[in-house]
């Protein structure tokens, strides 16, 4: 009953955010498809929806990891780590396929050492996985240095870019693994344990305790889960990019804090939708094309980023005002 209370409370606001989002999502896609005839086509929707697959595929998993009231600063880094190594495995010692596994599994490892930190340690979760964050760019340098270079680019093998390059049909596998993804992660909100306790710990995690849910081992779970989704979206840049590079994923964390952010989740915990996460994650996609299409310089992009974060930050607490 506690579960199911929070949750209606926490959709009927999310539910508003959310149509506001669209019409955004709407206004912005029918501006930049009268100020530049190749925002509609083909080719540039593609390319879209391939930057934003990285951007949903970890955000589905950090959006209950923020509903539930915890952060994770350390996927950027997760991400590029677990790219040099899958890069590093293949050239070296494993089939390439198994090396995919491999890395993405190193990526639920980081995962599992933020949630114990957290949530066995009682660390702080911005201080826990910020020093995660560090860690794993680090030792991303390290390994490409071990393999003698800056980079990890040559001997790897033919195979190494079907991952992150693949096609089924006009459908990049990407964006396949994106909405299967997307779909998981709406049922398990919605229909498990999982995304019940989420919302239930984010709302009041001492009420929780008090009734008897396992709160540790959830968060526990959640850190797993965003470890590994940015594990696997590191094995698909490296594909995609044909190397190993350590500086990969920079400012990666806060892209996906933006999306989620954006549609709906509270920074607090207690509300948020994966739906929604999906919805802001086009929404900084399709305006960060469309300024790319009109040759607007990176640095106003970031500053346009910046006030969109802010933007949603405050439309949240006004709807959260008004709905108390």
């Amino acid at each position: 009953m506690i579960q199911k209370s929070f949750m209606r409370k926490a959709g009927f606001s999310s539910n508003i955010q959310k149509y506001l989002m669209l019409g955004v999502l709407l206004v912005i896609t029918v501006v930049f498809t009268f100020l530049s005839p190749n925002f509609l086509t083909y080719i540039n929707l593609n390319n879209v929806m391939l930057q934003v697959s990285l951007i949903i595929l970890t955000g589905s998993a950090v959006t209950l990891l923020l509903i539930s009231g915890h952060f994770d600063l350390s996927i950027g880094s997760t991400l590029a780590f677990v790219g040099v190594m899958h890069a590093f495995m293949s050239k070296h010692w494993m089939p390439t396929n198994l090396s995919i596994v491999a890395a993405i599994c190193i990526g639920g490892f980081i995962g599992l050492l933020n949630g114990l930190m957290v949530a066995k340690l009682r660390i702080t979760p911005i201080i826990a996985t910020l020093g995660t964050m560090y860690a794993a760019r680090g030792m991303a340098y390290i390994v490409a240095r071990i393999d003698g270079g800056a980079n990890i680019s040559s001997g790897l093998p033919l195979d190494f870019q079907n991952f992150g390059r693949g096609m089924a049909g006009p459908v990049p596998y990407p964006v396949i693994m994106m909405i299967i993804v997307v779909i998981v992660f709406c049922f398990i909100q919605s229909k498990t344990s999982l995304g019940r306790y989420a919302f239930t710990i984010g709302a009041n995690k001492n009420t929780s305790y008090l009734s008897g849910v396992k709160v540790d081992r959830w968060i526990i779970l959640l850190y797993i889960l965003s470890g590994l989704l940015a594990g696997l979206c590191g094995v698909i840049l490296v594909s995609r990019l044909g190397s190993g590079i350590p500086r990969i994923g920079l400012g990666f964390e806060f892209d996906v804090i933006i999306a989620v952010v954006l549609g709906g989740t509270l920074i607090s915990g207690g509300k948020g939708s994966v739906i929604g996460m999906v919805i802001g994650a086009m929404i900084v996609g399709f305006a960060a094309n469309g300024l790319n299409l009109l040759d607007v310089q990176s640095f106003y992009q970031t500053a346009i980023k910046g006030c969109i974060l802010l933007g949603a930050i405050l439309l949240e607490r006004g709807l959260g005002k008004k709905l108390v």
